[in-house]
């Protein structure tokens, strides 16, 4: 991946960590929701306008597709593989910026199908050396059904929830009963992550190696009851759930906790602060710190090489309070850092080697079971 389209995919992310912290910026940018508010009402589109998810076009990456994207590796990192893969299901986050509908066509092509494909290069090829990866196009909610919560927003996340789920069905479909299972997302990916991890519990039983609903926030005592999963409490742990959401000293959360703290779980029950899920990737645990040199690599764009390039031991990190906090030798991933810190946009990048390696012990934890 040469640095401009690293880059261009950082810049992308800004845009879509906004949809990413629920509505982070709804109390404080009246003007942003304004200027991205979908025009006219929800729509409920004809049935048979829905994806078909026994098509290869309705997926971005699977096996079997030609110019695979999820194969990608940064420089210097060998692409090895399994000689009996795991099976990943992979959600991308919010690729369609346009306000002309709320809900993105499946066929929108340019920019949001390019996007959609860089998320999948930079994001899933975490997991390439251990698993087969199934990434769908679904008909995505539009940047600004985050910033409301009206019942237009309402249904333009359900929409695109339902797509996930019947993508989902079709992927597990096409696994063979004994396959080990590890789903990951992003965002607004994670979002519907963490919904089809409780829909679809008993599929998901026995065969999970871990859910990583990276840049999201879950409720352990709300929203994990409604799942049968525990959080990731050891590295060797498997069929348990990650999640982490990243910043960096002087800290200031605030706005994503108005936005989510009283909010009805999945369970029904309203989350609390207190509750909020945090999972470091470089230990694996919730609780333990982590120096740089645990760090197995972090993205970082590389001008002069044209490369981005994996940077071990310049990053650590620890939890506390519910949130990820980053140290060590931050490099400068782009000028793209939120309010507050925020380093939402990089949850990936920063962490990108040791999820690598997580999933690799859990996979092999779940082997021995």
């Amino acid at each position: 991946m040469c640095a401009r389209r690293f880059l261009i995919f950082i810049f992308i992310l800004v845009l879509l960590a906004v949809a990413g912290a629920f509505a982070l910026f709804q109390f404080g940018d009246r003007v942003l929701i304004r200027q991205a508010t979908p025009q006219g009402h929800f729509q409920e589109p004809p049935t048979v306008s829905g994806p078909d998810y026994s098509k290869d076009a309705s997926w971005i990456t699977k096996p079997g597709l030609s110019n695979d994207s999820s194969r990608w590796v940064p420089e210097g990192v060998v692409s090895t593989r399994s000689p009996q893969p795991a099976a990943t299901f992979y959600i991308h986050p919010t690729t369609y910026l346009e306000r002309d509908r709320w809900n993105a066509p499946l066929d929108a092509g340019g920019e949001p199908s390019r996007r959609a494909q860089l998320f999948v290069e930079s994001q899933s090829s975490a997991f390439n050396a251990i698993s087969d990866i199934w990434a769908p196009r679904y008909r995505q909610a539009a940047f600004g059904a985050f910033l409301l919560t009206s019942e237009d927003a309402h249904k333009a996340l359900n929409l695109a929830y339902r797509d996930v789920r019947s993508a989902f069905d079709a992927f597990l479909a096409a696994q063979p009963a004994d396959r080990p299972i590890i789903l990951a997302g992003h965002s607004q990916g994670s979002l519907h992550l963490l919904h089809l991890l409780a829909d679809r519990k008993d599929a998901l039983k026995d065969r999970l190696v871990a859910a990583y609903v990276g840049g999201w926030p879950v409720s352990v005592a709300a929203d994990l009851p409604a799942t049968g999963l525990q959080p990731c409490n050891t590295p060797g742990q498997a069929g348990c759930v990650l999640s982490w959401q990243s910043f960096r000293d002087p800290a200031n959360p605030t706005l994503v906790l108005n936005a989510w703290v009283g909010t009805p779980g999945l369970t029904g029950a309203k989350r609390k602060r207190a509750d909020m899920l945090c999972v470091n990737p470089l230990t694996g645990t919730q609780g333990a710190r982590a120096a740089s040199g645990a760090n197995l690599g972090t993205l970082v764009p590389d001008g002069e090489f044209a490369k981005a390039t994996l940077t071990p031991s310049i990053v650590g990190a620890h939890c506390s309070k519910g949130f990820l906090l980053i140290d060590g030798d931050v490099p400068d991933l782009g000028p793209y850092v939120l309010p507050g810190n925020n380093y939402h946009v990089y949850d990936y990048a920063l962490f990108w080697g040791s999820i690598r390696a997580d999933a690799e012990r859990r996979l092999a934890t779940w082997r021995t079971r």
